[in-house]
């Protein structure tokens, strides 16, 4: 008899699972502490949560048991005020992952290929490999910034996308405007992931008029602290829009997410307030590791801050950390032998970290 798992495609069978975030019930009993105890800043997501504006509207909502808009007119419209784009160059996603997902399943065909500069965030490969595509990367240099020049050349006759965060995840760095113009030359898609936007303020979204190949994705997981909510959107050329319109899931996007999208919008003062907060604290939390011997800090114009720990110790740095319930995100790839990236959280959690790092640093 045939196994099942013979059916499955043969570069489906052979996929590496993408390593999200463990929950914090998880990350307690492997620190063998209590939930709030725990110390999770391995995930980016914002320390301060939603807006109360988003409690109370996601509590008073009365329609539920009613399906979301399938066009996200209202969606559209509310972020067209907040974007400054048209609402038929904007579609929202369930997260921006489900963005990436749907531009890759358009343009990618099996034994095709997407660029992507190195290192970055992982969702671009993984996605590509699902859709029976192939992956090129390309090493960025030793200030991790954009090889132009090697990226260029590396496009070829199959390749459909290149993909790029700005800021970077996980080095914190932006990408400039001649850079993402000489990439749009090669007239491949550009998929342009500006997740962590709200913290640096630097956009390619006035480009999007001028070339009908870019694509510039955000968030509202970050700075609105909507991360469980999976709420993304794309502005794009409104041809490709009304094509990802035709083909996404039609209740694509949950209402409750819908609700705290708008409430969010209606609560920008707050929310951009807190931003600011996280810049400052990203600013204090570079100065304390700058100070630790044998660290060395990347500049970061994200929420969250790359750091290499001293030669041949991260793994062993890193468990210590989990150890003592502070789980930043570990890096042991060749391009990042021995580095951690520590989201930026509350400054109570900055100095637990900073004095946990000292110590095993020193040990």
């Amino acid at each position: 008899m045939t196994e099942v798992r013979d059916l499955l495609l043969p570069h489906i069978r052979q996929l590496k699972t993408y390593d999200g975030v463990d929950p914090m019930e998880v990350l307690a009993q492997r620190a063998g502490i209590p939930p709030e105890e725990v110390i999770r800043l391995n995930g980016n997501e914002n320390p301060f949560g939603p807006s109360p504006e988003v409690v109370k509207a996601l509590g008073s909502f009365q329609h539920y048991n009613h399906y979301p808009d399938p066009d996200q007119r209202q969606l559209r419209e509310a972020l067209s005020g907040y974007l400054g784009a048209s609402p038929d160059q904007i579609v929202a996603g369930n997260g921006s992952d489900e963005l990436i997902d749907m531009i890759l399943r358009m343009f990618l065909g099996t034994g095709e290929n997407i660029v992507i500069p190195t290192p970055t965030f992982g969702m671009y490969a993984f996605s590509a490999e699902v859709c029976g595509g192939k992956v090129k990367s390309v090493p960025r240099n030793e200030i991790f910034d954009i090889d132009v020049e090697a990226t260029v050349s590396a496009v070829d006759e199959k390749t459909k996308a290149i993909f790029l965060a700005s800021p970077n995840n996980p080095t914190g760095n932006t990408a400039s405007e001649g850079q993402i113009r000489a990439l749009l030359a090669t007239g491949a898609i550009v998929v342009v992931d500006e997740t962590y936007y709200e913290f640096c303020g630097q956009t390619m979204l006035s480009l999007v008029d001028e070339f009908h190949n870019l694509i510039v994705l955000r968030t509202f997981s970050k700075w609105a602290g909507l991360a469980g909510l999976r709420i993304g959107l794309g502005v794009m050329n409104p041809d490709i829009a009304l094509t990802m319109m035709s083909m996404k899931s039609p209740y694509n996007v949950n209402l409750a997410a819908e609700v705290a999208l708008l409430a969010s919008l209606g609560d920008r003062h707050t929310l951009l307030g807190r931003v600011q907060a996280i810049v400052a604290e990203r600013k204090r939390m570079i100065g304390l590791l700058e100070q630790i011997p044998g660290i060395q800090v990347w500049p970061s114009q994200a929420n969250f801050v790359l750091c290499r720990l001293p030669e041949g110790r991260g793994q062993e740095i890193f468990e210590g950390l989990c150890r003592r319930g502070i789980f930043l995100r570990y890096f042991n790839t060749p391009q990042l032998r021995d580095y951690i990236r520590a989201s930026v959280g509350l400054p109570e959690e900055t100095d637990q970290v900073i004095r946990a790092l000292s110590e095993l640093v020193e040990a």
